[in-house]
């Protein structure tokens, strides 16, 4: 400790000693602590900049092409069709340094500038497919997807922006980034030692590219394809159409400034308005009964959970209209899957949107926005210090010094967290909304464990909603109510569908068609509808029969990603996913093992993780067991990544199988082998 003692001296930052030591932090943790790491160190931010600093300059120039972290996830050698963000970064003016700087310090510049672009998107889950000089070409949503790639894509351009402008090189730097979105065909394996890459196949790396030439420097330029899928998540100036080189036709650009000040996700993404609840009448009415029972100073708490698109934020969105008119205090806190470590990530956000602050406002501006939202709560002066503290806002002189170690710091910031609640209660009932649990950081799970256990006795009622894989820590306490959204049934799902086509008519089988694939959740079946009707506007000119599998086109791009993040983090076994895809929505588990060739062992491991992911729904015991896909369009995102030669082998392999040795299938179920003989060519 002796050594990060000394390093803190020499900057001028010995006050800083003491808490390095407390959280163990020597020499060997240094290079990876973050700016968050020294947030929570009690480390002010001028020192924090400054730390980060002096940390980069011990970490020394990187190479020329950096690699990802060991942790990443590899791609395979195999190709596959799926959805794909593509990033395309380029240093703005390096013709212009190549010709006045020695070719070594322009060496150290591009190294500089290529471990910047590495760091950053490996931050949002991008992977680095190919440096290219001073370009680099970035994938999101492969080798590993995200649901929200396109967003993690946006989000990285705009720190990239930020960080390469900061980069303390021997030449002010600047960047250009395009993005755009599209099916591709990536994970060809090409070349060979340095300079082997994943190749991608397809229109969309080429519109990224193109997109990139037409920025300004130091701007975010997407295609209309990306900006469909962010909603109001960012503020956009609309660029108009391009033409741009080697692209059919003009394309829509547009430049994405900053994130957006909307309050929440699920109202970014509901910009042009929600449809009509429906088949939530008896949920909606037991949150109406436990808000009335903590008017009276009952405080109640629902435990919401339900799988993703069920319509837990349409619910909650639902009440808030209901309480409208009465007198209340709303406090909504957003958790981000891009923010699970963020200590205090949601409730910082949901002191930021009540104080109203701008991205133009000063410092100042700021604190004394947040002086008039505390006195609200009659926060006493210590408290609000912590929370100026808890926003990364300096102390001007206003509050007073609290001199206070990280651990003590952190207790006192909860405690007055809770005591704000307390006293806002105090006033008029409140309403808490704590979004998305299942991606909280521990420190705000912590904080909300202290408001459960408190309001019991308060006019305070609390609404978590979360995913099936999150355990929330306070079911079974006496003032804690389970409740499980289920999925809808066929009528209620027809009543989605006219509520999304309005006036315009769709034919009684596309109808079922979107019954049928949908299951239930209300987000599929509206994102379903909407891609029938653009199909149906575009007259489905730019698809080329039979260049594509069905089941491709069947998932519509706002749902793409979502659904391939749950086959990604499935590992060896989305592979028997996709031998299960392409066999039917139903298979069994003899069939199965015939058509894979896998061990019992190997292939029971594979089915056990699709059915504990919830992807499959398992009858009766191996190897007599059945299988279901527990939504049409997972099978359908399974079995649209298989490109057309192995798909058409796998489907040979089935029906062979079939004919040879499940000769009751081929004799009871003709149409089944007839299909996959169809399909085999």
């Amino acid at each position: 400790m002796q050594q990060i003692a000394d390093w803190l001296e020499k900057l001028g930052m010995s006050e800083y000693a003491e808490r390095f030591a407390e959280s163990d932090i020597d020499t060997s943790v240094l290079r990876d602590l973050t700016d968050q790491d020294l947030k929570e160190l009690g480390v002010s931010l001028g020192h924090r900049r400054k730390m980060l600093r002096a940390i980069a300059e011990l970490v020394g120039a990187a190479p020329p092409s950096p690699q990802p972290a060991l942790t990443e996830p590899k791609p395979q050698d195999t190709a596959e069709r799926r959805q794909v963000t593509v990033m395309f970064s380029d240093l703005v003016g390096s013709t212009a340094l190549s010709a006045r700087m020695d070719p070594e310090d322009l060496r150290e510049v591009i190294a500089a500038y290529q471990k910047c672009v590495d760091k950053t998107v490996r931050r949002f889950g991008g992977y680095v497919a190919k440096y290219m000089g001073d370009g680099v070409l970035v994938y999101f949503g492969y080798p590993q997807a995200h649901e929200d790639d396109a967003e993690r894509a946006a989000r990285a351009g705009l720190e990239l922006v930020a960080a390469v402008g900061d980069l303390k090189t021997q030449a002010a730097l600047q960047t250009r980034v395009g993005i755009a979105t599209g099916l591709v065909v990536v994970g060809d394996l090409i070349g060979s030692g340095a300079a082997q890459e994943q190749a991608v196949v397809g229109e969309t790396p080429n519109l990224a590219a193109r997109l990139q030439g037409t920025a300004e420097p130091n701007t975010v330029v997407i295609a209309e394809s990306t900006r469909k899928l962010l909603g109001n998540l960012f503020e956009f100036e609309n660029l108009g159409a391009k033409d741009l080189k080697g692209v059919a036709g003009p394309v829509r650009a547009w430049a994405a400034l900053r994130p957006s000040s909307v309050e929440g996700r699920f109202e970014a993404m509901h910009a042009s308005g929600l449809t009509e609840l429906i088949g939530r009448e008896e949920e909606l009415d037991l949150l109406l009964r436990r808000w009335s029972k903590a008017k009276t100073g009952e405080g109640q708490v629902v435990l919401l959970s339900g799988e993703p698109g069920i319509g837990k934020s349409r619910l909650t969105a639902a009440l808030m209209e209901r309480l409208a008119t009465e007198p209340h205090t709303r406090l909504r806190y957003f958790c981000s899957p891009q923010h699970t470590d963020s200590a205090l990530y949601p409730i910082i956000g949901q002191m930021q949107r009540a104080a109203g602050f701008a991205h133009e406002d000063t410092a100042q501006t700021k604190l004394n926005k947040l002086d008039a939202v505390l006195a609200q709560g009659f926060t006493p002066p210590q408290d609000a210090a912590l929370f100026a503290e808890m926003l990364s806002l300096p102390n001007d002189g206003r509050y007073p010094t609290l001199e206070l170690t990280p651990r003590q710091r952190r207790q006192k910031t909860l405690e007055a967290l809770t005591a704000q609640m307390e006293a806002l209660s105090r006033q008029k009932p409140v309403l808490m909304i704590f979004e998305d649990a299942h991606w909280a950081d521990p420190t705000s799970l912590e904080a909300f464990g202290r408001a459960v256990d408190r309001i019991r006795t308060l006019g305070v009622f609390l609404i978590v909603t979360y995913r099936p894989e999150f355990e929330p820590p306070w079911i079974g306490r006496p003032h804690a109510t389970a409740l499980i959204l289920n999925r809808l049934d066929e009528r209620e799902i027809a009543a989605i569908i006219d509520g999304v086509t309005g006036n315009k008519l769709l034919s009684p089988s596309l109808r079922q068609d979107i019954i049928e694939r949908t299951d239930g959740v209300p987000l599929f079946v509206e994102e379903m509808t909407k891609a029938v009707l653009e199909a149906d506007s575009e007259s489905g000119a730019r698809q080329a029969a039979g260049a594509v599998p069905f089941a491709a086109l069947a998932v519509p791009a706002s749902l793409h990603a979502s659904l391939m993040a749950r086959l990604d983090r499935l590992g060896p076994a989305r592979e028997v996913a996709q031998i299960g895809a392409a066999i039917g929505r139903e298979f069994s588990h003899a069939l199965l093992k015939a058509v894979a060739g896998k061990s019992e062992a190997e292939l029971a491991a594979s089915l056990d993780r699709l059915v504990a992911a919830g992807l499959l729904f398992r009858q009766g015991v191996p190897p007599h067991a059945t299988y279901l896909f527990k939504h049409a369009l997972v099978q359908d995102a399974a079995y649209g990544t298989l490109l057309r030669e192995p798909r058409r082998a796998l489907h040979a392999r089935i029906a062979e199988t079939m004919e040879s040795q499940f000769t009751g299938i081929a004799e009871n179920q003709p149409e089944l082998l007839a299909r996959h003989c169809n399909e085999a060519g």
